[in-house]
């Protein structure tokens, strides 16, 4: 395909698992609704509702402080299940359309068509379709790669569609700020602030090895991304490598029984997946995961020790003694073996 009429759309759930319960109770579509965890404990919120975000709620926030700022706030548990059915008929839907298609997350996929002159016509195909199929709303961007298509599906949410034409890339690009780029976050968004650059068209004024010179191997790809420039293409097979299962707990966990005594759970919960996956549970090598009271962790694999429940008990018991502190997030899961078995194991 020629580069220079290849399109890529990107179709992005709006507030999706906010939107599957509003669809679910339509009496919740007015009020502000936030899918999290328990605030009297260690909860976070997942997602809310665009009613939510006007209280200034946000994903990632403590349960506790989302209904500080909103008292109002319908807190929802949530229902995974019910969520992974709707993503399924989406990413259906979506797929009927492709001649290549990369899903990305539960909300989220790219996919570019037989005819890259209708794309747009495809998006807002995929869109009335899934309003009508599924009964939750899609955002979709439209452009000459996946970096420009991801940021323009955020453009006119909910509910929209953004096109960014080739002729129209580089004034798209030049008003974006600097933490548009993916890969930016506060830490790098911070130090291109402190250097001046906020938006890409500041950045766009810098050469290339200046970049690399003062952020490094992400220098280049600022390089790009500020042109508008993005050639990796969809990746239709995305290699699982591993599956896993945590909890984090409403309370520190500070003996090592305590924290052995939630093995089952978590053992049953990954053997699930694992079966999901479709792999061969005996031929999986095994690790533990633990996240301390401080928030300092440790994970801890061993390709000798069976992916058991006997196996993730000793391991677990092996992580424990790195340190002395009580436990926050424990975690288990497994990974194929090595391809090359002269690579070896690694603890």
């Amino acid at each position: 395909m020629n580069p220079i009429q290849r399109q890529v759309i990107h179709i992005d759930c709006d507030c999706f698992f906010a939107s599957v319960e509003m669809r679910d109770n339509p009496a919740l579509a007015q009020l502000p609704l936030a899918i999290g965890g328990d605030p009297s404990g260690r909860g976070v919120i997942a997602t809310c509702n665009y009613v939510a975000r006007q209280y200034g709620v946000r994903s990632a926030m403590p349960s506790a402080q989302a209904l500080k700022l909103c008292p109002s706030l319908q807190l929802v548990r949530g229902d995974m299940q019910k969520y992974k059915q709707a993503s399924v008929a989406i990413m259906d839907i979506i797929r009927q359309h492709a001649v290549v298609f990369e899903q990305v997350s539960i909300d989220e996929a790219y996919l570019e068509v037989a005819e890259p002159a209708s794309a747009l016509q495809v998006a807002e195909i995929i869109r009335k379709q899934v309003a009508e199929q599924v009964g939750v709303t899609v955002s979709a961007g439209v452009a000459p790669n996946r970096f420009l298509a991801k940021v323009a599906s955020d453009y006119n949410k909910p509910n929209g569609v953004t096109w960014v034409p080739l002729e129209k890339v580089t004034e798209f690009v030049d008003g974006l700020d600097v933490r548009a780029i993916p890969g930016v976050g506060p830490k790098l968004e911070e130090r291109l602030n402190a250097d001046g650059i906020r938006t890409c068209a500041q950045l766009k004024e810098l050469t290339l090895a200046h970049l690399i010179h003062h952020y490094g191997r992400m220098g280049a790809t600022l390089f790009d991304r500020c042109r508008g420039i993005d050639q990796r293409p969809l990746k239709p097979e995305r290699v699982r490598k591993s599956v896993s299962v945590e909890r984090t707990f409403s309370q520190d966990m500070g003996t090592e029984d305590e924290c052995l005594n939630q093995l089952p759970l978590l053992w049953q919960r990954w053997q699930e997946r694992v079966v999901q996956a479709g792999w061969q549970q005996e031929r999986l090598q095994p690790f533990v995961k633990v996240k301390f009271a401080d928030f300092t962790q440790t994970t801890l694999a061993d390709c000798h020790v069976n992916a058991d429940l006997e196996g993730f008990q000793s391991m677990l018991r092996s992580a424990l003694k790195r340190q002395d502190k009580q436990v926050r997030l424990l975690g288990i899961g497994a990974r194929h073996p090595e391809q090359n078995p002269a690579q070896g194991c690694l603890f």
